[in-house]
């Protein structure tokens, strides 16, 4: 097992079932705040840094979906979480949908937010982790920004979007690429179908890093999952659009009263 400890925040009732929340490439945990103080109210928020994010170690690349979900399986050992609902952006969207996949006694209800279960090579992922690699992820972060959030909300927040960008910024050249080889070398599709999670997927409307296209394939190919749109948002609609992301959590995470 390829696992490393990574860096994680529990926040809400120590006794209460566990939500993990698992972020997107280039971002930290912190990418949850309008999240995790409705959450905690019912429940044991479990945040973290992604492998090679934040104050995550940050092993040499290239890294493997499965090495993502060996350090999240770690993680619920860590928690003591046999058990646990898990809602992932982008990456970590993909990181939920290959552990409920691969260790489907471990995931409750699975909810993925603006993610793919394949992205194809021409969207330049293995380009970008060599990029990274050569100038650093300030190369990088105005153009992520960019598709992180539509032009109004960017334009409304100046303040936040400088924030945003030196997450990124901030973020280990290595981890960054060796994260982006995971995205790169990625097929989730013939999982999909195996996934015996309850599941919700939710797109950003105007999501131009995936598309909701990708999602609807996502939810087409999942038995009995749901899919919510919402507008406006980019590709982190959690930010965007909080009290509708975060109600459709709780609704999805609440449901048939089954959240033990």
């Amino acid at each position: 097992m390829s696992a490393i400890a990574v860096s994680y925040t529990a926040s809400g009732p120590a006794d209460a079932p566990v939500v993990v929340l698992s972020n997107s490439l280039g971002a930290t945990r912190e990418m949850w705040d309008p999240q995790v103080p409705g959450l905690a109210e019912r429940y044991r928020v479990i945040t973290y840094d992604t492998r090679g994010h934040g104050e995550s170690p940050v092993p040499a690349g290239p890294y493997s979906l499965d090495d993502l979900v060996d350090d999240l399986v770690a993680l619920l050992d860590e928690v003591g979480a046999e058990r646990a609902h898990v809602a992932g952006l982008s990456l970590g969207g993909m990181t939920g949908m290959r552990l409920a996949a691969r260790e489907p006694r471990r995931v409750h209800r699975l909810a993925l937010l603006c993610t793919s279960a394949y992205i194809a090579p021409e969207a330049g992922y293995a380009d970008r982790a060599s990029l990274v690699r050569a100038e650093g992820t300030g190369k990088v972060a105005p153009a992520v920004v960019e598709r992180w959030f539509t032009p109004e909300f960017r334009e409304q927040e100046p303040g936040l979007m400088a924030r945003m960008e030196a997450m990124i910024v901030g973020t280990p050249d290595e981890g960054y690429a060796g994260c982006c080889e995971a995205i790169a070398a990625m097929d989730l599709r013939a999982d999909l179908r195996g996934i015996s999670a309850s599941t919700l997927v939710i797109s950003g409307r105007q999501d131009p890093a995936t598309p909701p296209e990708h999602q609807q394939a996502i939810a087409d190919a999942m038995p009995g999952a749901e899919l919510l749109t919402v507008s406006p948002a980019a590709h982190l609609a959690n930010i965007e659009q909080p009290l509708q992301v975060t109600g459709a959590l709780l609704g999805h995470f609440d449901a048939e009263g089954d959240a033990r």
